[in-house]
């Protein structure tokens, strides 16, 4: 891009200030830590060994009893299975248990130690990637946070909107949406556009490509997701925090759950406003220094990222080899070996985000993150990482197959009934006087089965003791009394939707160790209201599987039908629970009786009632383009001036079969609509490329632009 395009103000970013970023192996040698200004050496230690030690009492216990439930007299090979799978099950809601247990501790001690804070020095950057997104509600949320940081922040930060958009239509639409807010105030908080046209290494990539043009010129990058939301506020504490402790490398903020209207997305806002705060309580105060990345709504130290966050590209073919899919457990990893601190501040208020709209659309992202954390097995002996990110990389591996693990316990626990019924006992298989009977221990089995249940719900039991006992909390979620039902309605809808996930996730697990790539696909951002036949192509395997173990059950024995009703109720419901579960209509109908209303919802923050405000200002703008997307450019001579400046002056000499398509049709229609008739995809995205193709639009334009100084002509 040369001088004359920058000068104009058409461009859309400023100058550049490379950073090298190298790419680094996936075993190296660990650097040694940075000296921290603030320590929290003596509790972290004690949190350890709290989770440790508690997490292993309760395996130990559970292992006993379940052991003293099936070893009466004799324990077969099949019970002998049935122990394992249970003691690797117990292990796992134990580890969750003591977490949460932790989390309540420190949520209930009266005397918490504030993170310190330090003015920054320089702007930070904030950086929202973009893959096939909605551009009217992401300009929504940038303008919100923007008006917020000139009021209260002014020069302290930029935004840069980076866009991996790979669809023409959605492409337009997109520049079309964000051009009218870009190089505006440029002193006190600048908006800057690129869209990338290759998108090698997806998200990671795109923000690894910012890193090497543009990182230089920003101490630290703030990065969000496209339904991300902060508030000035916690935009500054976070860039104060880092200034505080120049040993860190990155602090991830809780982010918050907001703007949910369906019935699956208002359970996750319950359940994330309510009992999330209590695990993350316990998360952060035994990882320490060493904590994780969720891949956005965090703070970055720049060079820190630069100089550790090059991901080597694994070995063999996707799903586990190739470029790293879920970089953000990588990134920290890494940062933490090469002697950065990451750390997770939960108190750090207005950080948000918004969740999927219903089961089918969890299911969908279930499978990229399941093949991305499943990709993870490659660094969980790399050399040099810290015991807590292995940690990290080994509660990501497990949290997909513990449902294969679940499943498996389920499918022994069947066969151990047909046993049972079919296979007569031999009383007399030695040469004792005393037979020999099959004895199974119904009253220990019942009191394991309570304590388990208590651990499974002791989170969900915690989140509303803590919110009981703060009056003001208490009070956003509607008092007492409603707080109490929501908590109830959270754990029975819950328990109906868990043996669908169970089994959804046990299909993923499978589907990726057959060797499947899930691909590159953009996340629902709509009310995932799903048609009846989409949820019964989805779910039509869940609903087989359970009347199969409901009848099976029965025909074995009616207690064991009883005992398996809460996971083959869901299962052969699932079909009309996956529907209820999206759609704003029904899920705001909760709403309207007063459930399920967040504390957001009732009492909304600031920033968050800006974000409405600017979506119902901005509403106009998704119906604005037609369904012919070039046709902006031709009514719009400012827009196709804008985009041209956009586009390299120098152009690749390779053959491009779709370039030269473009330009026949282009030469030979007689309107935009003749043209648009006839464009496939990759034409359509040749013509919005190319500055030598861009310019033959000018045929159609009501006023040439010449393309020299971008100006309208007669």
């Amino acid at each position: 891009m040369n001088q004359t395009t920058q000068n104009s103000g058409l461009y859309a970013l400023p100058n550049e200030a490379p950073l090298d970023m190298p790419r680094h192996e996936v075993n190296e040698i660990r650097q040694t830590a940075k000296k921290q200004n603030q320590h929290f050496f003596v509790t972290t230690l004690l949190s350890r060994l709290f989770v440790f030690l508690g997490t292993l009492g309760l395996s130990a216990y559970g292992a006993y009893e379940m052991y003293a439930v099936l070893s009466t007299n004799h324990i077969t090979w099949l019970q002998w299975l049935f122990l394992a799978l249970f003691c690797v099950n117990f292990t796992w809601i134990s580890f969750a248990f003591t977490q949460a247990t932790l989390g309540l501790l420190f949520k209930l001690a009266p005397f918490k130690r504030k993170r310190k804070e330090l003015d920054a020095t320089g702007v930070t950057a904030i950086l929202l990637p973009v893959y096939n997104e909605d551009p009217v509600r992401i300009r929504a949320s940038i303008e919100a946070m923007h008006e917020d940081l000139l009021e209260k922040a002014p020069g302290k930060f930029a935004f840069f909107i980076l866009s991996d958009t790979n669809r023409a239509e959605n492409s337009i639409k997109e520049k079309h949406t964000f051009y009218p807010i870009l190089n505006r105030n440029t002193e006190a908080c600048p908006i800057y556009y690129r869209r990338r046209l290759n998108n090698a290494e997806r998200k990671a990539g795109n923000v690894a490509e910012w890193v090497t043009r543009f990182g230089n010129d920003y101490e630290c990058m703030i990065v969000l997701d496209a339904d991300s939301l902060m508030s000035a506020e916690c935009l500054l504490s976070m860039s104060r925090r880092m200034a505080a402790e120049p040993s860190l490398g990155l602090i991830q903020t809780l982010p918050t759950i907001i703007r949910a209207d369906t019935l699956y997305s208002r359970i996750q806002q319950f359940a994330n406003q309510c009992f999330g705060p209590i695990y993350a309580a316990g998360l952060t105060t035994w990882h320490g220094n060493a904590s994780n990345f969720w891949g956005h709504n965090a703070i970055i130290r720049t060079k820190a990222f630069a100089e550790a966050c090059g991901l080597p590209i694994l070995p063999g073919k996707a799903p586990f080899g190739g470029h790293v899919m879920s970089h953000d457990f990588i990134e920290a990893a890494l940062l933490r070996r090469a002697g950065w601190g990451v750390r997770f501040d939960t108190d750090l208020q207005a950080s948000y985000e918004e969740a999927p709209p219903s089961l089918i659309d969890v299911m969908v992202r279930d499978r990229r993150w399941c093949q991305g954390n499943l990709q993870h097995k490659a660094f969980v002996k790399a050399k040099g990482l810290h015991f807590v990110s292995r940690m990290h990389l080994m509660t990501g591996i497990f949290s997909y197959f513990s449902a294969v693990f679940w499943f498996a316990l389920i499918s022994v626990g069947f066969a151990l009934a047909v046993q049972a019924y079919f296979v007569k006992p031999d009383y007399f298989n030695n040469l004792s006087l005393f037979p020999n009977w099959p004895v199974f221990d119904f009253e220990k089995a019942r009191s394991l089965f309570i304590v388990s249940m208590g651990l499974v719900l002791a989170p969900k039991l915690y989140g509303w003791l803590s919110a009981l006992l703060h009056w003001q909390q208490c009070r956003k979620f509607g008092g007492p009394i409603m707080l109490t039902l929501d908590t109830l309605l959270e754990i029975l809808v819950s328990a109906l939707y868990a043996p669908i996930l169970m089994f959804s996730q046990f299909l993923v697990v499978m589907d990726v160790l057959r060797g499947r790539d899930s691909g590159w696909k953009p996340q629902s951002r709509d009310d995932g209201a799903n048609k009846w036949k989409e949820a019964t192509r989805a779910h039509i395997y869940h609903t087989i599987l359970g009347i199969g173990l409901a009848v099976s059950s029965y025909f074995l024995s009616p207690q064991l039908f009883y005992w398996s009703m809460p996971i083959t109720f869901g299962l052969i419901f699932s079909i009309p629970l996956s529907w209820l579960s999206g759609g704003s209509k029904r899920g705001n109908l909760l709403s309207k009786l007063g459930f399920l209303k967040g504390p957001e919802e009732r009492r909304p923050s600031e920033i968050v009632t800006r974000l409405e405000n600017k979506l119902t200002q901005l509403e106009q703008h998704s119906s604005e383009l037609s369904n012919i997307p070039l046709r902006a450019y031709i009514n719009n001579v400012d827009f196709y001036a804008w985009h041209l400046a956009q586009l390299p002056e120098q152009e690749s000499n390779q053959f491009d079969r779709h370039k030269v398509c473009a330009t026949w049709l282009i030469e030979h229609s007689d309107s935009i609509e003749d043209l648009m008739a006839h464009l496939n995809e990759q034409e359509h995205l040749a013509i919005i490329k190319y500055r030598s193709l861009f310019l033959r639009l000018s045929k159609f334009l009501p006023e040439k632009v010449t393309d020299t100084n971008h100006k309208a002509y007669a």
